[in-house]
Order: structure tokens, then C-alpha cells, then sequence
């Protein structure tokens, strides 16, 4: 019979499984399978989880790619202004990893070239997406 290993004391530890990481991979799960409902609440989870009380980010990075699964969760329904927005709020943070952030955030810029292709808000973020492209 296998027991189940207890949660990690210390979370920063490198070499430790951080419990808190289930939401982030099934987010990006959820999202890359078309699971919107489910991409959506973990997504949400991930922020609410790495957002301190008084609204400093703990983990800006898991943040930015919360909020590009919630941009991609928007697009995909239909509301581009929504998509956009939180596609900005990713690109904006102070923290990058850029070819993490790049690399998430291409998976919302394909969907607006493709469903929105014409449309300003569109154009204009991709604008923004491939500046910061250009700044690696």
C-alpha cells in the first residue's frame, strides 16, 4: 500500500514539489485541451493563491500566465476587449521571464490573429506582444 508523502515544510526549497503548482499545471492543462470552464477556475485559483492580501504578487510570473489563460478563456468566447485586456495585464508586470511569458502568451496571440484579425484591439496587441519579442 503507498501512503501519500506529507506537504513540503519549506515550499521554496527548489527540490520540493510546491502543492500550490497542481493549480498552475492544470490550468495550462485545461487550457491547452479547450476545457475553458476548468482553465478559468484554476486560473483564478493561481492569482488568488499568489496574491498576497494586500495585493503584492508573490509569484508575478504564475500570475501573467493565469492571465493569459484568462485571455485566452475570453477570446475563445467570443469577447475580445476582455482578451486583450488581460493579455495586457500579463505583458505589464514588472517581473518577466520572457521566453516563458513569450511562449504562453503566443497562444493567445495566434487565437486573436485568427478569430480577430482585422480588428484594432488585435493588431495593437500583437504590436505589444512582438515589441516585447524584440527586447529578448
Amino acid at each position: 500500500m503507498l501512503e501519500s508523502l506529507p506537504y513540503p515544510d519549506d515550499t521554496d526549497h527548489h527540490f520540493v514539489v510546491d502543492p500550490a503548482k497542481f493549480d498552475f499545471y492544470a490550468m495550462d492543462c485545461y487550457r491547452i485541451v479547450g476545457e475553458d470552464r476548468l482553465a478559468e477556475v484554476y486560473a483564478q485559483e493561481v492569482i488568488r493563491s499568489s496574491t498576497n492580501p494586500d495585493g503584492t504578487e508573490q509569484k508575478p510570473m504564475r500570475n501573467a500566465e493565469a492571465r493569459v489563460t484568462l485571455g485566452v478563456v475570453a477570446a475563445r468566447s467570443g469577447d475580445l476587449e476582455r482578451a486583450v485586456a488581460y493579455g495586457r495585464d500579463a505583458l505589464s508586470g514588472e517581473r518577466k521571464s520572457l521566453p516563458s511569458l513569450l511562449m504562453c502568451s503566443k497562444e493567445l496571440a495566434t487565437l486573436l490573429r485568427e478569430r480577430y484579425p482585422h480588428e484594432a484591439e488585435t493588431v495593437a496587441y500583437l504590436d505589444e506582444v512582438h515589441a516585447l519579442a524584440a527586447t529578448r
